[in-house]
């Protein structure tokens, strides 16, 4: 009664009915993921509402980007999502296993098998898989330098479903060397540390791993070097360009003395805070260490100048989180003012 004043078009069905649909959303979600296991598994495309077109296999992506009505299709989707967010593999292959478990779940229920049997059975079964999974696992250290091998091939078995083999191995080892580079002992691994960056015009195979920072943009001017080793780096958040007042305000000269006066009282400021900078590069680089000036806001023409006259490399518009990268790889923090 409830539910036709809900929706007076609204049908209910119980018992086997209800059983029956449930089983016919849980299967039919493993016959469309089915042909993407494994290496030779098919690629689906997916088009977008605005023309997008994405080719994957992968089964996280395709129930990302799927849009489900019937409730055991989301239960089954939320599933996978905290299998993905817990090991990063293994979607396709838990829709496949609800999938049949619930194949199976129907076809003894046709036979008379009560639910709660089924139910205690698969709890019973779960827990022996878990008693042969520690006695069948094999034991690693957790400093991957010393299983590189077993981390690799891991890692391979994992993409190998989703790439082309050759381009799996490598990209394999790839991230065995990110997670090995970031690793810290006794602490859980960051993958925020990992960045992935995409560069166009390229090939897969032109895939590499840069055991450092790698920042998308160079020095701003052209007699700035090109190459620095052993540097000191200067990350900042200070204002190294004229900037318009936040305040409206006027300023009326009756003589070009005075527009000069006022140019150079503009100025004034961001040239001594880049001569502070020059001057900090004077006082640490005593045995013809680098230095570079990373900073997140602009940096003026002429500062830019100055700062090439020393031999400084300066990059301006530099992002928050490679900021607070280089301090983690390299110990310190930034500045926000160049005052004081």
């Amino acid at each position: 009664m409830a539910l036709q004043q809900l929706n007076p078009q609204a049908a209910g069905v119980k018992g086997h009915d209800a059983r029956g649909i449930i089983t016919t959303a849980s299967r039919g979600l493993a016959e469309t993921l089915n042909s993407n296991l494994g290496p030779k598994g098919t690629m689906k495309m997916l088009v977008s509402g605005s023309g997008d077109i994405k080719l994957t296999k992968d089964g996280s992506v395709l129930l990302g980007e799927m849009m489900f009505q019937h409730p055991i299709a989301k239960l089954i989707a939320r599933a996978v999502t905290a299998q993905d967010d817990m090991a990063g593999d293994g979607t396709t292959s838990t829709v496949l296993l609800i999938g049949e478990l619930m194949r199976l779940a129907d076809y003894y229920i046709r036979d008379g098998v009560h639910v709660r049997s089924i139910v205690e059975g698969y709890t019973l079964a779960k827990e022996e898989t878990l008693k042969f999974l520690q006695t069948y696992k094999t034991p690693v250290t957790e400093q991957p330098s010393e299983n590189r091998e077993v981390y690799v091939r891991t890692a391979f078995t994992a993409l190998n479903t989703k790439l082309a083999a050759d381009t799996a191995q490598e990209m394999a080892e790839v991230c065995v060397d990110a997670v090995t580079c970031i690793a810290r002992p006794n602490q859980p691994v960051d993958l925020h540390m990992v960045e992935m960056m995409f560069m166009q015009h390229k090939l897969k195979s032109d895939s590499t791993f840069i055991q450092g920072i790698v920042l998308d943009h160079g020095a701003r001017h052209p007699d700035m070097p090109k190459r620095l080793e052993n540097c000191y780096i200067l990350t900042c958040n200070a204002s190294l360009e004229y900037e318009k007042s936040e305040v409206n305000a006027e300023w009326a000269y009756t003589t070009a003395a005075m527009k000069e006066k006022m140019v150079k009282a503009e100025h004034k400021i961001v040239d001594d805070n880049t001569r502070k900078i020059i001057a900090l590069k004077r006082e640490v680089c005593q045995n013809g260490e680098g230095f570079v000036v990373i900073n997140q806001k602009g940096i003026d023409p002429l500062a830019l100048d100055m700062l090439a006259k020393e031999g400084i490399i300066g990059f301006l518009g530099g992002k928050k989180k490679d900021n607070e990268k280089i301090g983690v790889a390299f110990g310190g923090g930034g500045i926000k003012s160049l005052h004081g």
